[in-house]
């Protein structure tokens, strides 16, 4: 390749020349001529694209040139104009233009395949290159045939300020499920009219993010995608590029996927924003590099892999062209602020229907796919986990290999950590007894090789790297590892890289409980896994969960029983001190509010880790399945703070099982959290089910809807647990629905520890607010201080006020900036007089600080930002008269706690 000073010189020289040649050949043409060229033009578009005819008809020749170059580029326009010129049998100068550029330009550029002509050669390689994809179990099968749809929301679909309400009063704000038109979506135009450029597709390991971009790219070859605005499109794996030794260029790349690299690179360069790049697994990428090593801006410059990788998705290479990226949703603001102006979309994952597709593609029989498929949905939590294709595919093939033998894998798997684990148990038991050793040697000798490779950046690895381990041939190899073969220099190169990335996570936590008889790992090995994963994010995360996850007691005694070694309850001991010590070093001073936002993007990113490392620790928490291992932890972290989190399914099981476990004291604040997108569509009724509604049971429908679960229904139930020690619970900007009121009532009338309950700007309707009243005028309501936030309320206030002389435990109420009007505080101070009335407190100085211990009750009552009138204040002032010990808090009034 030239340098990037001779590419630049070159490339101007060429692009002079060819404007040269084309101002000589359209001037040398009559007006008949000319308008006849004109014609022409508009009515042949070359590769689907024409010049507007406002900007064709009454140009003349030198007009006409400058329109060419300007919309094919100075070269391309120049085939353009040779053709259309044998097109309106013009074949004289066509031939002199044909031979003016051969002289000037030489034959290279004459000789090489059109764009237009070598779009359909290299749309025909990749359908025969993509056609099929290896499994796991290194069987090739029709992509067509093993592609399940999944569903894809975009950015906006599932705002984190969403209401936390039944999924049919969400129906515009659906997940998608990813066929042609989805993927259609992911570059359409936004509200604004704007179209991105580039689109970030994130979801969890295993989702199937690399297969949805793999089908993306074999649907555009098949001409069913991005038809006229696609002319190219090229799928980049990241890891491997990253790990390529030596230098390469983003030309070179190109040329690697491109049959008999004979592709004209520098025409389809001129032309980048109708090319297409995929980049799967861009969460690989390392930290930006230093100012001295900036990414690409020159296609052609040879340079390290993550130099290319971050030009394109900088855009300083290649600005015009598009942009598809995949990457883990670990920590997407770090990978976002590298993106310029990403579309977001999330990968949700198989819906219920999808999963019992999957099962019967994988099975292929009938009855074996149903008997396999109800054996999983018997068990709740297994069934749930099954929205991960991965997932998916590995209780599959176990239970492929366990229903002959009359095992169920429901009966055991309740987690991922369970299901790897036991997918890797299944292959040991099917081991003869005599070869047992030696493959459970050969194992260890696995994880070990995982871990070198996990915290070394690595994922693939060289046949040295085997014979070292004493790897290479053995069935472990053949089982977990898949062989790789790349043309090299001076003869093929061999890699082996784990079946899929999360199996080699997997490994790396299970080496962290391995004894290898002397062998082991460093005794600080896990702390300092842990510790250079303190925000629990990046490629590091799904190794923390699946660490905690065999911790299980049961689990390390199946690691014992399969692996012959004994396991250190040391590790567990380390891992809990180290969650505790997380608790206290993320505790804010008292009387710490709401912070600033922070300023820059390092604040940003900074702000986002604190923001998605409760629900991290909580899923890694949950992979434990041990309540007293949790309880332990959470003693640590006194108060569970979710913000701006959009809430999944998975999401609200895993926040459950952590608060029924919660020891006492413990607090749960949700600042601005909403629900994602529900994966079932709403099924349309038949004729004759509507007949029958309207013809009388309308009512008994209409009583169903009344009492559908809301999306936060398990955990309300997890409050009333009676082991459950959530004494604080605080709902912020949450915009609580109905349904959700009506459950959280529920829950308010048999938990057993909660005594502080804050409301604060939630949208609640009138509706909403009197059944929360009746759950708090329950008499086994337990909640003392009570804080609502809702100027818009008014007159619904009426029932909360009326549910404080049926309240046996309700001592302090805070309505600061709600709104009462004259009316209802005159009810309010009937109320408070009261003799059923308990009533002690209005403060809003001692309710709900931000960071525990909580403080104690005192006597008063807070109306700081009401606006009250003279009559209202005097009869506030009655009501401390009747009740000395009242304590009222209002800027007008001579009290104060």
């Amino acid at each position: 390749m030239d340098q990037p000073e001779d590419f630049q010189s070159g490339a101007e020289f060429r692009a002079a020349t060819a404007r040269e040649l084309l101002h000589r050949a359209l001037e040398n043409l009559s007006q008949e001529h000319l308008k006849r060229f004109r014609h022409k033009l508009r009515d042949t578009p070359q590769d689907g694209r024409s010049i507007p005819w406002g900007r064709l008809e009454g140009a003349d020749a030198l007009n006409l040139a400058e329109e060419l170059i300007q919309f094919y580029g100075p070269e391309p326009a120049l085939d353009v104009t040779r053709k259309t010129l044998k097109r309106a049998d013009i074949r004289d100068v066509a031939e002199q233009l044909k031979e003016d550029r051969l002289k000037r330009l030489g034959p290279s550029s004459s000789s090489l395949l059109s764009v237009s002509e070598y779009k359909k050669k290299y749309r025909e390689h990749v359908l025969q290159q993509h056609a099929k994809v290896k499994e796991r179990n290194a069987r090739s099968v029709k992509i067509n045939k093993r592609f399940t749809k999944l569903l894809i929301a975009r950015e906006g679909a599932a705002s984190v300020d969403g209401a936390l309400g039944p999924a049919d009063e969400r129906e515009t704000q659906r997940a998608r499920r990813s066929d042609t038109h989805t993927f259609n979506r992911l570059f359409g135009r936004d509200g604004e009219g704007q179209r991105p450029l580039t689109v970030l597709l994130q979801g969890p390991a295993g989702i199937g993010k690399t297969m949805a971009a793999k089908k993306i790219l074999y649907d555009w070859a098949a001409g069913k995608l991005y038809h006229g605005q696609v002319d190219f499109a090229f799928f980049l794996p990241c890891r491997e590029l990253l790990e390529r030794p030596g230098t390469c260029s983003l030309a070179g790349l190109i040329l690697d996927q491109c049959p008999g690299r004979s592709a004209p690179v520098r025409l389809m360069l001129a032309r980048a924003e109708r090319l297409l790049f995929i980049l799967d697994g861009a969460d690989e990428l390392p930290p930006p590099a230093p100012a001295d090593a900036a990414p690409c801006t020159d296609p052609f410059e040879e340079a390290e892999g993550a130099r290319v990788l971050s030009g394109l998705m900088g855009k300083t290479l290649l600005p015009g062209a598009r942009l598809l990226v995949t990457a883990r949703a670990t920590a997407p603001g770090r990978l976002q602020s590298r993106l310029c102006s990403p579309q977001c979309a999330e990968v949700c994952g198989f819906s219920d229907k999808d999963k019992k597709k999957y099962f019967h593609k994988f099975f292929r029989e009938e009855w074996l796919a149903e008997q396999a498929y109800r054996s999983v949905k018997e068990n709740e939590t297994l069934f749930a986990l099954c929205f991960v294709p991965f997932v998916c595919w590995i209780v599959c093939t176990v239970l492929r290999q366990q229903l002959d033998l009359g095992q169920d894998l429901s009966r055991t798997s309740k987690t991922t950590t369970s299901v790897y684990l036991f997918f890797v148990a299944s292959f040991l038991s099917s081991a003869p007894a005599a070869d047992g050793p030696q493959v459970q040697g050969e194992l260890r000798k696995l994880c070990r090789l995982a871990r070198e490779g996990l915290l070394g950046h690595r994922a693939q690895f060289a046949e040295k790297d085997l014979e070292r381990l004493q790897l290479r041939g053995s069935k472990i190899q053949r089982l977990f590892l898949s062989k790789k073969e790349l043309p090299g220099v001076l003869e093929t190169e061999v890699t082996y890289q784990f079946m899929d990335q999360s199996f080699q996570e997997f490994f790396a936590a299970l080496s962290y409980l391995l004894d290898d008889k002397g062998d082991r790992a460093p005794a600080d090995s896990v702390g300092a896994l842990l510790r250079g994963n303190a925000e629990l994010r990046g490629h590091l995360a799904l190794t923390t969960r699946f660490l905690f996850g065999l911790l299980n007691t049961e689990r390390m005694r199946d690691i014992e029983r399969h692996f012959g070694c004994v396991v250190s309850e040391r590790v567990k001991q380390d891992v809990l001190r180290w969650v505790q010590d997380q608790g206290h070093q993320r505790a804010a001073p008292e009387g710490t509010q709401e912070t600033e936002a922070p300023e820059g993007r390092e604040e940003l990113e900074e702000e986002e880790g604190e923001l998605n490392y409760a629900l991290e620790l909580l899923y890694c928490l949950y992979e434990t399945q041990e309540g007293a291992f949790v309880s332990q932890a959470l003693r640590g972290l006194p108060e569970l703070a979710l913000e701006r989190v959009c809430l999944s399914r998975m999401d609200v099981v895993v926040l459950s099982y952590c608060i029924r476990c919660c020891p006492e004291g413990q607090a749960l604040r949700l600042v601005s959290c909403g629900l994602a997108p529900t994966h079932e569509k709403k099924k349309k009724k038949n004729l004759m089910k509507r007949l029958h509604g309207s013809l009388g049971g309308s009512s008994s429908q209409a009583t169903v809807k009344k009492t559908q679960a809301s999306p936060l229904r398990s955990l309300f139930e997890a409050m009333t647990d009676q082991h459950c020690g959530l004494s604080s619970l605080t709902l912020c900007r949450c915009k609580l629905s109905d349904s959700v009121c009506r459950d959280l009532s529920e829950a308010l009338r048999a938990a057993p520890a909660l005594t502080e309950l804050g409301l604060l700007q939630n949208g609640l309707s009138e509706a909403g607010l009197r059944v929360l009243s009746e759950g708090l005028a329950w008499p086994q309501c337990r909640v003392r201080k009570l804080r609502v936030q809702q100027p818009t309320l008014q007159e619904a206030l009426h029932y909360l006020i009326g549910a404080l002389s049926q309240s046996s435990a309700l001592t302090t109420l805070d309505l600061s900036d709600c709104q009462l009007p004259e009316p209802m505080v005159t009810h309010l101070c009937r109320v408070l007089q009261q003799s059923g009335c308990r009533l002690q407190t209005l403060s809003p100085d001692l309710s709900f600080p931000n960071r525990l211990p909580l403080l104690s009750c005192t006597h008063g009552c807070s109306l700081t930002s009401v606006k009250l009138s003279a009559q209202s204040l005097q009869e506030l002032r009655e009501v401390k008269k009747a009740k000395p010990g009242l304590v009222i808090t209002h800027p007008l009034l001579e009290s104060h706690p």
